[in-house]
């Protein structure tokens, strides 16, 4: 993949303000992209650094991508590209800042006018590391720039806020979406058409899925389990429950696809147009489903495949929450 601004599906206003400052030389000293896991806030934040330490930007803006810079850049080994990390997975401490952070601020680049600190998983600082470094937010030395990447704003004190250019991802359109899962990734279109709707506007996430054996494998299984359930004896449940164990860790994964499923089968239902259907190389038994269940029922199950989500999150026991949504479905 390239690596520059045409390279990033979507996100155009956050393109364009960058664009402009790059192109105006009105370089902001700290940043904060919002966005959901995958989403390409770290690839975003690392085109626009690597547009800030290019010898010769393409229009103003774009890494030329042939300058020692760029290579350098690209190959995450320019000394003036910093990319802050933790050690302690659920949290990052003030030592890390102050060390990572604060003190290297000080000293000056080693080649490029600038310097930039990219910090993933912003949202994991702890307060007393947010207000380490708001010292350095409020008097940063004129050479650095600061990039903070987080899925949670609220987890941000609003002092580190006020001092930040915040800029917020986008759900990407999935015509987009499944666009570049055909032409880019070269997946056939009923499989981007799955990947796209799972992925509900993340471009990272449709991307992964496409190209990941488990989640095929994932699907298949779901599809196994829901065009036979209304036909399943207690054995044929009791061997269900053990191929899902399979999938404890990405049971959500199953959960979604069987969600999809059932909007599939509600949708037709209320349209009698296959056209919509996500789930194409499935559409006869899509129809067949939607022709043997009543409304009700079909939301029923829908709302049990919620609950099963809220009761796994509450770590409730898998087995028997598991169990509970298989029978639900059954009987709906």
């Amino acid at each position: 993949m390239d690596n520059n601004f045409d390279s990033i599906i979507g996100q155009e206003h956050i393109k364009e303000h960058l664009r402009i400052s790059l192109t105006s030389q009105k370089i902001s000293q700290a940043y904060l992209i919002t966005g959901e896991s995958m989403q390409g806030k770290e690839f975003i934040a690392r085109i626009f650094a690597n547009a800030l330490v290019c010898d010769d930007p393409v229009g103003g803006y774009d890494p030329c991508g042939k300058c020692k810079s760029c290579i350098q850049a690209m190959t995450r080994n320019h000394p003036d590209i910093i990319t802050v990390t933790h050690d302690k997975p659920l949290t990052v401490s003030v030592d890390d800042v102050r060390e990572q952070i604060v003190s290297d601020a000080r000293i000056k680049p080693y080649q490029s006018r600038w310097k930039i600190y990219i910090m993933n998983e912003a949202e994991k600082m702890t307060p007393q590391a947010q207000n380490a470094l708001l010292k350095t937010l409020e008097e940063p030395p004129e050479y650095v720039v600061i990039i903070l990447l987080t899925t949670s704003k609220t987890a941000m004190l609003p002092t580190v806020l006020s001092r930040c250019v915040q800029l917020d991802m986008r759900p990407v359109e999935d015509r987009v979406i499944r666009n570049y899962l055909m032409t880019e990734v070269g997946i056939p279109d009923y499989r981007a058409d799955i990947c796209t709707a799972f992925a509900r506007g993340n471009v990272g996430k449709a991307r992964s899925l496409a190209v990941s054996e488990d989640f095929e494998n994932i699907k298949e299984e779901a599809v196994r389990v829901l065009k036979f359930i209304k036909k399943m004896d207690t054995s044929d449940m009791i061997r269900s429950l053990k191929s899902l164990e399979e999938y404890k860790l990405s049971i959500n994964d199953f959960l979604d696809i069987c969600m999809i499923w059932y909007r599939d089968v509600l949708l037709y239902k209320a349209t009698m147009d296959d056209s919509a259907i996500v789930f194409k190389d499935e559409t006869e038994s899509i129809i067949r489903e939607a022709e043997d269940s009543t409304y009700e029922g079909i939301e029923n199950t829908l709302r049990i495949l919620d609950k099963t989500k809220e009761r796994l999150k509450a770590n409730v026991n898998f087995e028997l929450a598991m169990e509970l949504m298989l029978l639900t479905i059954k009987e709906s």
